[in-house]
C-alpha cells in the first residue's frame, strides 16, 4: 500500500480521474509511508471523501466506510451479535443434551456481525477506512475513535483481542460543522482542502465531466467562483461545479447565463436563502 514518489501519487490520482493538488498529493503519500491517518477538512463538496473512494481505487484496496452521524456510538461503528440467530441456536440446543462447548459456541465467531472498524482492523494493510463527517459525532465517539486508532486493537469479551497486522490505511474528513479535539489532530496528518482556483476547477470539470466543452466549463467555474464570495449559507463546491457544468451541458447551453442558468441553479445552490441572493447577483432581481 505503497507509492515511491508524490509524482506517483498525483499520477495514480489523475489517472482515476481525481485531481490533487500538490500539498494534497503530498500528505496522502506521508500518511501511507508513515503510517499515519490523514485528516482532511474543508467546505462541503471540495472532494474530501472522494480522495479516500479513489485512494482505495488506485490501491487495489477494499474500501471500508464508516458514515459518522449524531447518536452514533461504539457498538455501531465495531461489532454486534446477531440476536435472532443467538436465539435459533439457543432453541435448537434446548430439544436435547447440551454440551458444554456447545453452549459456548453461543458466542463463538460466527454469531458476530463486523461493523467499519472490526471490519477494518481484520483486514488489516489490505484496506482503506474512510471515517467520513467526524464532526458529525460526538466527543465521547470521537475519544474511543482515537483509543482504536492508537494501536488498531478490539476486545471482544467473548472472544479476546482483535488486533491488525498491519495498520489500513485510514482517511477522515470533517467539514468543521464543530471543532475535532488537538488529541485526534496530534495523532493524524492534517490537511486542509480549500476551494480550488479558476484554472484548475476547469480541469476538474474537463476531468470528471468530459463531455462539457471548455468554453462551458470555464463560465461555470468562473461563475461558481463569483459566487463563493458572496455571503450564502453554503458556498457550492467543485461537487456543484460539475454537477452545474453537466446539467447545463446536457440542455445545449454554452455558459452558465441566461435562462438555462436559471432553470438549472439549484444543481449549485442548495439553500432557499441562498438561491435568492444568487438570483439578485446573476439576474438583477
Amino acid at each position: 500500500m505503497r507509492f515511491g514518489s508524490v509524482d506517483e501519487v498525483e499520477k495514480a490520482l489523475r489517472a482515476d480521474s481525481y485531481l490533487p493538488g500538490r500539498g494534497l498529493a503530498t500528505a496522502v503519500f506521508l500518511a501511507l509511508e508513515m503510517g499515519r491517518p490523514l485528516l482532511l477538512e474543508g467546505e462541503a463538496g471540495v472532494g474530501k471523501t472522494e480522495v479516500g473512494k479513489t485512494l482505495a481505487r488506485v490501491l487495489g484496496s477494499r474500501l471500508i466506510r464508516l458514515q459518522c452521524y449524531e447518536g452514533i456510538d461504539a457498538s455501531q461503528a465495531l461489532f454486534e451479535w446477531d440476536y435472532s440467530r443467538q436465539l435459533l441456536y439457543a432453541r435448537a440446543l434446548q430439544e436435547g443434551e447440551v454440551a458444554a462447548e456447545r453452549v459456548a459456541a453461543l458466542y463463538g465467531p460466527e454469531f458476530l456481525v463486523e461493523r467499519p472498524l472490526l471490519a477494518a482492523i481484520r483486514a488489516g494493510a489490505q484496506a482503506v477506512l474512510l471515517i467520513d463527517e467526524l464532526d458529525r459525532a460526538d466527543d465521547e465517539f470521537e475519544a474511543f475513535l482515537l483509543e482504536v486508532l492508537s494501536d488498531y486493537t478490539v476486545t471482544v469479551p467473548e472472544l479476546g483481542t482483535i488486533a491488525a497486522v498491519e495498520a489500513p490505511a485510514v482517511v477522515i474528513t470533517s467539514n468543521r460543522t464543530r471543532e475535532l479535539h488537538d488529541a485526534l489532530k496530534r495523532r493524524c496528518l492534517y490537511h486542509w482542502i480549500d476551494f480550488p482556483d479558476l484554472e484548475r476547477e476547469v480541469e476538474i470539470i474537463r476531468l470528471r465531466a468530459p463531455g462539457v466543452s471548455e468554453a462551458l466549463a470555464r463560465s461555470v467555474a468562473a461563475t461558481v467562483g463569483r459566487l463563493r464570495t458572496l455571503d450564502l449559507v453554503k458556498r457550492p463546491g467543485a461537487a456543484e461545479a460539475i454537477d452545474w457544468a453537466q446539467a447545463l451541458s446536457v440542455l445545449g447551453a454554452e455558459s452558465a447565463d441566461g435562462e438555462p442558468a436559471r432553470a438549472t441553479l439549484g444543481w449549485a445552490v442548495k439553500n432557499r436563502d441562498d438561491t435568492a441572493r444568487v438570483e439578485a447577483e446573476l439576474f438583477g432581481e
